[in-house]
């Protein structure tokens, strides 16, 4: 048998407290505030996440175009450190004005990231490294001393201490091991991490040897006294850059500072090769080598050409 539906209706207790309209009143009044204050809470949310995303893409979109416009240095800065590096440029050990700009003038146009090797630390080290902006520049130098102060007051700067065995006194007897060992130990297309030649270098990190540099500074190890290291074997490395690193670079300009002096002018005639000198300024020769590859032979620089005589 079926029974009927039942309701239950509960009634709110009305107190009678000066009248059942005032409390009535209280109650309606009541609904209104917190639905107010609701409306209140929708609104003020609603404006924060509104704002707060607006000003996040606004930053995302400026961090994105500060990263685009800061791949190479401003030229406001990069000039001001350039002057300022060139003041008193006279002193012992220094590069003139107009050597330093030689040198500039070929990182201003290297497309960033630069490859940019050193060899030595100088009164210009600071500037090589902050002209190559978001860039890699990489420091050798023959006192560890001068690397560990440099590491210590620029920890950010990448450098590294090599042991030359060379001397400047010694050039000619290593000039005649080159010549005897030129088809073996000192060919010209080799890795120079595995060579035994009198004038490679092949105790930098192995990472070294598989960076492929655009532009070399020769400029260091000392050379001015006959039992100074010299810059022989770092000019033999230079020229062996062109086929020992992988991956090679098409191109690799090399820089040369004090060419007037007899290492100097011999070693780059001999490794860098007296058609690649494409520019002289005061006492720095900058000299743009081509990528070389075992179809040379075994020599640094193409024989001369002959022109034959008809009669």
């Amino acid at each position: 048998m079926k029974t009927s539906a039942k309701f239950i209706v509960l009634h709110p207790p009305i107190h009678k407290h000066g009248g059942g309209s005032g409390g009535a009143l209280v109650v309606a009044l009541s609904h209104r505030t917190w639905l107010l204050v609701f409306m209140l809470f929708f609104a003020f949310t609603f404006g924060f996440t509104f704002i707060t995303t607006r000003d996040a893409a606004r930053t995302s979109r400026h961090n994105g175009s500060a990263t685009a416009t800061e791949a190479t240095l401003p030229r406001p800065v990069f000039d001001a450190l350039l002057h300022y590096a060139s003041i008193n440029d006279t002193a012992s050990g220094r590069m003139s004005s107009a050597e330093l700009k030689s040198i500039a003038a070929v990182l201003r146009r290297c497309a960033a990231p630069c490859n940019f090797l050193v060899f030595g630390i100088t009164h210009e080290t600071l500037l090589w490294n902050s002209l190559n902006y978001n860039g890699r520049t990489v420091f050798v130098d023959e006192s560890s001393y001068l690397v560990s102060k440099l590491e210590e007051k620029h920890p950010r700067i990448e450098a590294y201490d090599v042991q030359f065995t060379t001397k400047v006194s010694e050039l000619y007897p290593l000039m005649a091991h080159y010549k005897l060992q030129v088809k073996n130990e000192c060919r010209p297309v080799q890795n120079l991490l595995f060579s035994d030649c009198k004038l490679a270098i092949n105790d930098l990190p192995n990472h070294m040897y598989d960076v492929p540099w655009d532009i070399i500074l020769i400029d260091g190890p000392r050379g001015y006294f006959a039992a100074a290291p010299g810059r022989m074997t770092a000019l033999f490395t230079a020229g062996e850059d062109r086929s020992s690193f992988s991956p090679p670079v098409d191109k690799t300009h090399v820089f040369v500072h004090e060419i007037d002096r007899e290492v100097e002018k011999l070693c780059s005639d001999e490794f860098l090769c007296r058609d690649n000198l494409v520019e002289t300024n005061e006492n720095l020769g900058h000299f743009v080598v081509s990528k070389m590859t075992a179809a040379r032979g075994f020599e640094f620089c193409p024989p001369p050409i002959r022109l034959s005589h008809r009669n």
